[in-house]
């Protein structure tokens, strides 16, 4: 199990923040999209809010910084890695940010992408996110 000594172990439930960043992202057709850069946590719950997905880019130039809801992504051991119901067109579609971009979060920023994912309060299930589907065995939340 993840401890404060060990952050590596991650064969239980949990896993350190530090861990998930580099973790591999696939749609739900085993594509790889990118990997987590960073989480941003709510201040105040401590509830990771969004994985910050790095696409695009070649050795970190032109690299594109995409927030994706973290209810959206489930973890597939797998595969070694999350899982999205997203195509890569609706991903290249997405508000995208620089990287010195991050440091500058607001409640419009986080409305923007909600509003772009269909999540968030006030909105019910978005069509082309959440569960993985029967495609993804093993596919865990």
């Amino acid at each position: 199990m993840t401890s404060l000594d060990n952050p590596a172990d991650t064969h239980g439930q949990m896993i350190a923040a530090s861990k998930v960043n580099g973790t591999a992202v696939y749609n739900t057709a085993g594509e790889n999209l990118g990997s987590i850069y960073d989480v941003m946590l709510d201040k105040a719950s401590g509830k990771v809010d969004y994985a910050i997905l790095s696409f695009g880019g070649f050795l970190g130039i032109g690299e594109r910084y995409h927030p994706l809801p973290w209810n959206q992504l489930t973890y597939d051991p797998q595969a070694n890695g999350y899982v999205v119901n997203l195509d890569r067109r609706r991903l290249e579609g997405a508000p995208t940010y620089e990287a010195d971009d991050l440091s500058l979060w607001d409640e419009r920023r986080s409305a923007d992408i909600d509003t772009y994912y269909g999540t968030g309060p006030g909105f019910g299930p978005a069509p082309g996110l959440g569960d993985a589907g029967p495609g993804i065995p093993g596919a865990v939340r």
